[in-house]
């Protein structure tokens, strides 16, 4: 495991003490055939410095583990990033900001290799508009941040895998299905998952949510398809999950 900060240009004055984003690195066996961005979730506004024991950031380390496991024998190295504050912050969009950033670094460090988005509640919007990046392969958008009025533009062409708590009442599971619906006039393909009698914070189904990790990091590596993709494309709006 490798942990490396960088220094990026900030969109506003932060606060003193903010740090840069840190990116964490689990390393593939073998040569990397793909590499998996993880982006974890925040907030709509706020400068608070996101700390490595902060419950957003941690509840995507064992998800990013479940990534690896699956896909480390197959060449898939997983990047995790911890973002400079918390806040989505428009109109700065610091997240977005150094998600872009990662991105370079894998680029400078892994020229010609794909990339995959995982992200969760703020972290999948973030996926979501980073997906406009040429290396950008697909996004796995876990209960998403997708507010009325979210660009698909950035999905075009891409592949896009949405998975949605049914019980979710932090981000709105009918906006997820209203940003599926129009994405699919833009993107390669898009998946929607309805994970029955789950919340927000992917407690209630741990098994579910692991799965479909370890099924996504199989796909980034031409190993195995998401089980998903066998259903019909008029059936894949509300799949159960």
């Amino acid at each position: 495991m490798r942990v490396v900060g960088g220094r990026i240009a900030p969109g506003a004055v932060l606060a003193p003490g903010v740090s840069d984003p840190v990116l964490t690195t689990w390393r593939a066996r073998g040569p990397v055939r793909a590499v998996v961005l993880v982006l974890h979730g925040g907030a709509e506004n706020g400068l608070n410095v996101v700390r490595p024991w902060g419950p957003a950031y941690l509840r995507m380390v064992p998800l990013a583990r479940q990534i690896l496991r699956a896909g480390a024998p197959h060449g898939v190295e997983v990047r995790l990033l911890r973002n400079r504050v918390r806040g989505w912050n428009d109109p700065d969009l610091h997240p977005v900001a150094d998600a872009r950033w990662a991105l370079r670094r894998i680029r400078a460090e892994r020229p010609d290799v794909p990339v995959f988005l995982a992200g969760h509640s703020m972290g999948g919007r973030v996926a979501l508009r980073i997906a406009d990046e040429p290396e950008v392969r697909s996004v796995l958008a876990l209960a998403p941040w997708t507010p009325i009025g979210e660009p698909v533009e950035p999905v075009t062409g891409k592949t896009v895998v949405i998975a949605h708590g049914t019980r979710d009442r932090i981000t709105r599971p009918a906006e997820s299905f209203a940003y599926a619906e129009r994405a699919q006039a833009v993107a390669r393909r898009v998946v929607r998952i309805e994970v029955m009698s789950e919340g927000h914070a992917m407690l209630y189904r741990p098994g579910v949510w692991n799965r479909l990790a370890r099924e996504f990091a199989l796909d980034a590596a031409g190993v195995a398809p998401l089980t998903a993709w066998s259903v019909r494309p008029d059936q894949r709006l509300r799949l159960p999950g």
